[in-house]
C-alpha cells in the first residue's frame, strides 16, 4: 500500500459525523443543512434536454482531449469573461476538459510536482479545499500552509512568506473566490505572484470554481489568466486555472469543468490523463457546450444567491460577527464559543447543520484560522435559509 495514505486526515464530513455521534435533536424541527456546498438551484432545463437528445453517445468512447467544439466553447467563454486578447486561449493547446475540478486538482498535482526533490513544497491557503493537502501528500510532496486571517482580508499575506518557502515551492494553490472565506485575490496580488513564479520557478494553480457567484452590483472577480493577459503574457507561462459548471450552472452531478493556461503544462497533463483514464462522456461534453454558451441562467443564479445573502445577513447581523463575502455562496461567521461546540449544540437544539471551521484548516505555529468560525453554505431554498437564520439567531441569543 502507498504509505502516504497514512498522512491523510479524515475528510471534514467524516469529522462532522464523529462530532455528531450520539447527538440528537431535542425537538421536532425539520433538518436544514448548511454544511455541504452542493448547489440546490434548478439545473438548466436545456442542459438536461441536451443529455436526453444525445443519449445515444453512450455507445461512443470519448477522447481524453475532448471534442474540439467543447474546447472552443470553453475558450470563447473564458475570452469573454476574463477580457483576454483577440485569440484568447488556443482551444487546441491551452484548454483541457475535465470531470469536475476536484479530480483535476488532484491529478494536476501529481504532474506538477517532483517527488525526487525531498524539500519540495505545495503551498496552499489555510483554510483550504482539502484536495490540495491530500494531492500534495500522495504526490510525495509536503504541503505548506499560509493563514487567511481577517486582518488581511482573508487572503494570505504573501509579503510575509520567507524566501526559503518560495525557493522550495513547486506548486502554489490559489483559491479565489476562497472556500470557505469568499475572499477574492486582487489583480495586483496575482501579478506579484506571477512574478514570484518566474523568479523562483514554480507553477500557480488557481481554483476559480466560485468565480461566477458574486453580488449583482459587484465587479466580476478577476482571474489568473486575466492578470497574465494584462501583463502581456498570452502564453500564460507557469499559470493554469480550474473552472467548473457545478457552482456556475448548478450542475454538480454533470462532473464537468476545464483546466486552461500554459500549453506546455497542459501537454504534460494530457499525457498523464491519457493513462489515468478520465475522459468525459460525449453526451456530457455536448451538454457542457450548451451550458458554457449561455449566461442568462448564470445571471439568475446570482440573483437567487443575492436574495439569500440579503435575507440571512439581515437576521444574523445583530447576533454574529459576519459579513457578505466578496463572492461565492458561503458565510464565514465568528462564533461566540468553540466552533465544534457551536456546531454540535446548534444541531441538537435547532436541527441546523454547519461545518466547524477547524475542520477546513490546520494548526500552524499554534494558530488555526478556522477556530471559532463555521462555514454556512447558503445553498438551500430561500425559505429554508431564512428559517435556518432565525433558528441560529434564537440559538445564539439563548
Amino acid at each position: 500500500m502507498n504509505s502516504d495514505l497514512q498522512k491523510l486526515q479524515p475528510y471534514p464530513f467524516e469529522k462532522l459525523a464523529q462530532l455528531f455521534s450520539g447527538a440528537q435533536h431535542q425537538g421536532g424541527l425539520p433538518h436544514i443543512a448548511l454544511s455541504i456546498g452542493e448547489p440546490k438551484h434548478a439545473s438548466p432545463a436545456f442542459v438536461k434536454q441536451s443529455i436526453i437528445d444525445h443519449i445515444d453517445k453512450l455507445a461512443v468512447y470519448p477522447t481524453t482531449k475532448g471534442l474540439p467544439a467543447l474546447r472552443q466553447a470553453i475558450a470563447n467563454w473564458a475570452a469573454q469573461r476574463f477580457q483576454l486578447n483577440t485569440g484568447g486561449l488556443c482551444p487546441d493547446t491551452q484548454v483541457l476538459p475535465v470531470n469536475g475540478t476536484r479530480e483535476a486538482l488532484f491529478a494536476f498535482t501529481q504532474v506538477a510536482t517532483d517527488r525526487t526533490r525531498p524539500d519540495g513544497l505545495v503551498v496552499s491557503p489555510n483554510p483550504f479545499y482539502q484536495i490540495y493537502e491530500g494531492a500534495a501528500y500522495l504526490a510525495g510532496v509536503e504541503p505548506h500552509f499560509l493563514p487567511c486571517l481577517p486582518e488581511h482580508g482573508f487572503v494570505p499575506d504573501y509579503d510575509s512568506v520567507p524566501e526559503s518557502v518560495w525557493q522550495r515551492c513547486q506548486l502554489l494553490f490559489l483559491c479565489s473566490p476562497g472556500n470557505p472565506t469568499g475572499a477574492v485575490t486582487d489583480q495586483a496580488t496575482l501579478q506579484k505572484l506571477i512574478q514570484l513564479a518566474d523568479e523562483y520557478d514554480f507553477i500557480i494553480a488557481s481554483d476559480e470554481c466560485y468565480s461566477e457567484i458574486y453580488g449583482e452590483d459587484a465587479a466580476p472577480p478577476v482571474g489568473l489568466l486575466q492578470a497574465c493577459n494584462t501583463m502581456g503574457r498570452t502564453d500564460f507561462k507557469r499559470c493554469v486555472v480550474f473552472h467548473s459548471l457545478s457552482k456556475r450552472s448548478n450542475l454538480p452531478g454533470l462532473r464537468s469543468g476545464f483546466v486552461a493556461g500554459d500549453a506546455g503544462l497542459l501537454a504534460a497533463f494530457l499525457q498523464y490523463r491519457t493513462y489515468h483514464g478520465c475522459a468525459m462522456p460525449v453526451q456530457h461534453q455536448l451538454a457542457s457546450i450548451a451550458a458554457w454558451s449561455d449566461e442568462s441562467h448564470v445571471q439568475e443564479n446570482r440573483r437567487l444567491y443575492q436574495q439569500k445573502f440579503t435575507a440571512v445577513l439581515s437576521i444574523l447581523g445583530d447576533v454574529l460577527e459576519v459579513q457578505q463575502p466578496d463572492a461565492g455562496f458561503y458565510l464565514w461567521p465568528k462564533t461566540p464559543t468553540a466552533d465544534t461546540d457551536f456546531a454540535r449544540s446548534l444541531f441538537q437544539q435547532q436541527h441546523v447543520t454547519v461545518l466547524p471551521g477547524r475542520y477546513l484548516s490546520r494548526t500552524i505555529e499554534h494558530i488555526n484560522p478556522g477556530e471559532h468560525r463555521v462555514r454556512m453554505a447558503l445553498v438551500a431554498p430561500l425559505e429554508q435559509c431564512i428559517e435556518a437564520a432565525e433558528r441560529i439567531k434564537q440559538f445564539v441569543q439563548s
